[in-house]
């Protein structure tokens, strides 16, 4: 059976090619719904003009379609609110030296 657990998993293994962080602990991920065999996924990107939002967005489909046969992801882009780097965990911030 397919979790948010196993879906937050699956997209701690996307990273950010500019940033070499993964899209959770960057705090990129808005939303995680689960209905049925259906995964639907807010995603913001660091930046509206990210240039590796399509790349990210597509290798965290196929990863969470990986989770369990049948498994459909449905990411969305959303722009609202803005990312800011308050969303990033402790540990991102401090790989980045934010403090």
């Amino acid at each position: 059976m397919i979790t948010n657990e196993l879906v937050i998993e699956a997209l701690k293994q996307v990273h950010d090619p500019e940033l070499f962080i993964n899209v959770v602990d960057l705090g990129l991920i808005y939303k995680v719904e689960i209905q049925d065999k259906t995964v639907q996924i807010d995603m913001a990107l660091t930046s509206p003009a990210c240039p590796s939002g399509p790349q990210m967005m597509g290798q965290a489909a196929k990863l969470i379609e990986a989770i369990e046969e049948g498994t459909k992801a449905d990411i969305k882009l959303v722009l609202s609110p803005p990312w800011s780097p308050e969303r990033m965990t402790e540990e991102a911030r401090d790989q980045l030296g934010i403090f």
